[in-house]
């Protein structure tokens, strides 16, 4: 009775790889044109990168509690998907476009667009996650959709990064600058196609408590009032990660202490006297599950974004032959769309937590080879890429399932179900991981002494595009398959959860 039809999952997995034009192209390629066909530096870059990172944390969670508390003839998610689509088609095609300014004006630019795409992102794709977690109440039903999601969204990512290069050089005629903006108005059409699709195509069916309904406006107030509590740990982290000295260490470790003390204070306060968006902070800071799948977004985020943000420079500058950087991305895409769609039957015979932590291992240890094989063995370079692949791209597809089993178990716990900020809270750590993912590429290669602009330092830092292809992002996969070890929801325990909902659900 839960299973989903073909066509709806299939419609649902268009929404990924309309987003994935968009998440993929900017993760791949925004920091490369950033810095080598828009004139900004490196070290600029990466703050860049952070700042709007850190506007993320705000937005996110403002558009979850937006989403759990719409209510159309639509549902409460499908309706953002479709209206977001053209504001995020227009900053798609401006994030890559290159004015004639002058460097600061250029660092503005950059700043406004890149915002203006993060903001139309979190508008479509936080309701665009958290729909997954109403289509189906099944468990086991939802990590095959999540299958489909992501071997829609590397599909996506194999149109954008595959064949993103070749695009360029077409359409530019070896103007960058007129062939990035050319091939973006030809994305943008298509990821507005792909939402429209998604739209017509799914279904929500789970349906939250009324009484659960509060008023947006109080509790957007309410929120608002709190800001600094969410702005201020993300500010300490952002400052501490770039300028990492005593002065950002003595701010970062005087703000967590603070909040430790806040969060001890609020979740000791009487439920009775907590507001609405009070509330719903006690359940997720109460909510286990939810905790360490917030630790593994953000580690898997770091691991899979530093992977793919050095990519570019790698075979630019390591291997020397820049549109092979595209064959690499059209490989590693095809293999992840296997891995994906293979996630579903190895879950049900190994159990999440159990596959999550094989799939962290195994990347891990494949990846770390990069360091030791020659830039010149294409072989090698595409065989270790390929098989480490496959098995981190099980890790967004378990982890967006496992979101939705964190809602369950909240809505079984607390008899409060916020879809929409359970998944709010998980796309954003997976924006910001890929951020500071994005961010760290540049500062470890500005420490090397990169410049996009200056050929002579390129040989310096060819270490560093080894590091960033190696041991840097695989020492993230270990600390994830650390963490993984203490997830709390067994297969026996989410089976009783599903259980024990239907059971109430059936009697509201």
């Amino acid at each position: 009775m839960n299973k989903l039809p073909l066509y709806e999952k299939v419609g649902y997995a268009m929404g990924d790889a309309g987003a994935n034009l968009v998440w993929r192209g900017a993760l791949a390629y925004l920091a490369v044109f950033y810095t080598d066909t828009f004139g900004i530096s490196a070290a600029a870059a990466a703050m860049l990168f952070l700042v709007v990172r850190l506007s993320d944390g705000v937005t996110d969670i403002i558009m979850g509690m937006i989403a759990d508390r719409t209510q159309s003839r639509f549902g409460k998610f499908r309706p953002w998907i479709l209206y977001s689509a053209p504001f995020l088609g227009l900053f798609m095609v401006l994030c890559f476009t290159t004015p004639n300014f002058n460097e600061t004006n250029k660092l503005i630019y950059a700043y406004v667009t890149y915002i203006g795409l993060t903001l139309a992102y979190t508008v479509s794709n936080v309701p665009y996650s958290a729909l997954m977690g109403v289509m189906t109440p099944d468990d086991t039903e939802r990590t095959k959709l999540s299958g489909f999601r992501f071997a829609g969204a590397f599909t996506g990512g194999l149109l954008v990064m595959g064949f993103l290069p070749d695009l360029v050089a077409y359409f530019g005629g070896g103007d960058n600058a007129k062939g990035y903006q050319l091939t973006m108005y030809l994305f943008a059409s298509l990821l507005i196609a792909l939402m429209v699709i998604t739209f017509v195509s799914t279904k929500e069916r789970v349906i939250a408590p009324a009484s659960e309904q509060g008023c947006l406006k109080s509790e957007l107030f309410d929120l608002t009032k709190n800001l600094p509590f969410i702005i201020l740990p993300l500010l300490s982290t952002t400052l501490f990660f770039y300028y990492r000295d005593l002065y950002s260490g003595l701010f970062f470790a005087l703000v967590m202490a603070a909040m430790t003390v806040v969060i001890k204070k609020l979740l000791n306060k009487d439920k009775q006297n907590l507001t609405g968006s009070q509330r719903d902070m006690v359940d997720l800071l109460t909510n286990k599950p939810w905790l360490v799948l917030l630790g593994i977004g953000f580690l898997t985020m770091m691991f899979n974004g530093i992977k793919y943000g050095v990519i570019a420079y790698y075979f630019k500058y390591h291997v020397a032959d820049e549109l092979m950087a595209g064959q690499y991305f059209i490989a590693l895409l095809i293999v992840s769309i296997f891995g994906a769609l293979a996630t579903g039957k190895l879950a049900e015979i190994m159990g999440k937590r159990n596959l999550f932590i094989a799939s962290l291992l195994l990347s891990g240890l494949l990846t770390t080879a990069f360091y030791w094989v020659p830039s010149n063995n294409i072989v090698a370079v595409f065989t270790f890429g390929c098989a480490a692949e496959f098995f981190a791209a099980m890790m967004p597809t378990l982890f967006f399932s496992m979101l939705g089993d964190s809602a369950d178990y909240s809505e079984w716990k607390n008899k409060r179900r916020a879809t929409g900020l359970i998944y709010s809270a998980g796309t954003f750590v997976q924006k910001t991981g890929g951020g500071f993912a994005g961010a760290l590429v540049l500062v470890v290669l500005a420490s090397y002494g990169y410049n996009g602009m200056d050929e002579l330092t390129i040989n310096q830092t060819l270490p560093a595009m080894q590091l960033l292809m190696s041991w840097i992002p695989a020492a993230f996969a270990f600390l994830g398959a650390a963490l993984m070890l203490i997830y709390p929801l067994t297969p026996a325990i989410t089976q009783k959860i599903t259980e024990d909902l239907a059971i109430r659900r059936s009697n509201v």
